[in-house]
């Protein structure tokens, strides 16, 4: 296992400079955006077309001994405007293209939400079961959007070698294990998780925990943490919509690993992984708003370098 990077963080620097930097942390593989939600600051996905600009791309890692952990398409393919639709669908099929073209094993993205009919100009997440209203819309989502997508989807990345890692997030149809599994149920393997345990602690949900249910359905892992205010909490439960940077008055903000659970915690956590089948990389995404980047990055790689197992156990004498 080793520990990677998302590079939004540092999408103000080149690519060079970025591998530059991690370099000094000893990191030497990066998760890269190609478009919708993280951007493509240093994945442009015209080089499906330009050999010359793909060649550079390729020199520039190898100079700097890196390789790709994942590509990172994150969107909502399943957007009820259907040019916002296409448009992240479009982004997802090049980058799977791309990971194809550059031997990187799975790309991330989210599952997409649609809205409660044909007819929705903005996503409709359900969150209760109750008016009736709910089911039917959940009911019309998964049979009528979610599926006939997802599984044109999944045979598409499955032909092209590359796995699918769908983050599972609030706010999309996929974002527990749960909701994961009934997924990968309509798609087959080639689809799985992005297991980021920050969006798991604060719906309630133990990661450790998580990584027993899904095990091999983990296809990607994103290291970032959360802190639970628990003097905010009663008050407006988890569901807290105000703002990430409203940090007195929110219920849990995303925090750097460490920030929120010790480095006992991480380590149970990297040991379940590899204990299931997951033995790559911890991918650092930084959305800490009170750590600048610079000191997000600095103190989560500090941290996890401390944390993974970085050789596999060699088999034991009476195995």
């Amino acid at each position: 296992m080793r520990v990677g990077v998302f590079t939004p963080l540092l999408s103000q620097l080149p690519l060079e400079d970025v591998l530059k930097k991690l370099a000094t942390y000893d990191i030497h593989t990066v998760e890269l955006g190609t478009g919708n939600y993280p951007g493509d600051a240093h994945c442009k996905l015209s080089m499906l077309d330009k050999p010359a600009e793909l060649a550079k791309f390729k020199e520039t890692l190898e100079k700097y001994g890196a390789t790709i952990s994942a590509l990172s398409s994150h969107g909502n393919p399943l957007h009820p405007d259907r040019e916002r639709a296409q448009h992240d669908r479009e982004t997802s099929r090049k980058t799977i293209l791309l990971a194809e073209k550059l031997g990187v094993p799975v790309v991330v993205d989210f599952s997409g939400c649609p809205g409660d009919s044909a007819n929705s100009k903005w996503p409709n997440w359900v969150t209760c079961p109750w008016p009736p209203d709910y089911l039917e819309i959940l009911k019309w989502q998964w049979d009528e959007v979610v599926t006939p997508y997802w599984k044109e989807h999944a045979k598409f990345a499955a032909d092209h070698g590359v796995k699918v890692a769908i983050e599972m997030h609030p706010g999309f149809v996929v974002y527990s294990p749960e909701t994961m599994l009934r997924l990968r149920a309509i798609t087959g393997p080639v689809v799985g998780c992005n297991l980021d345990p920050s969006h798991m602690f604060w719906q309630g949900i133990d990661p450790i925990a998580a990584v027993r249910l899904l095990g091999d359905a983990i296809h990607y892992v994103h290291a970032k943490d959360t802190q639970i205010y628990e003097r905010n909490l009663p008050l407006t439960g988890v569901l807290d919509t105000k703002s990430y940077t409203d940090e007195r008055n929110r219920a849990w903000i995303f925090r750097t690993c460490g920030y929120g659970h010790d480095a006992g915690w991480w380590k149970e956590f990297a040991s379940t992984l590899r204990m299931f089948g997951y033995d790559y990389v911890l991918s650092i995404e930084h959305e800490d708003t009170l750590l600048s980047p610079e000191e997000g990055l600095s103190k989560a790689a500090g941290f996890l370098q401390g944390v993974v197992m970085k050789e596999s156990p060699a088999a034991a004498w009476w195995v």
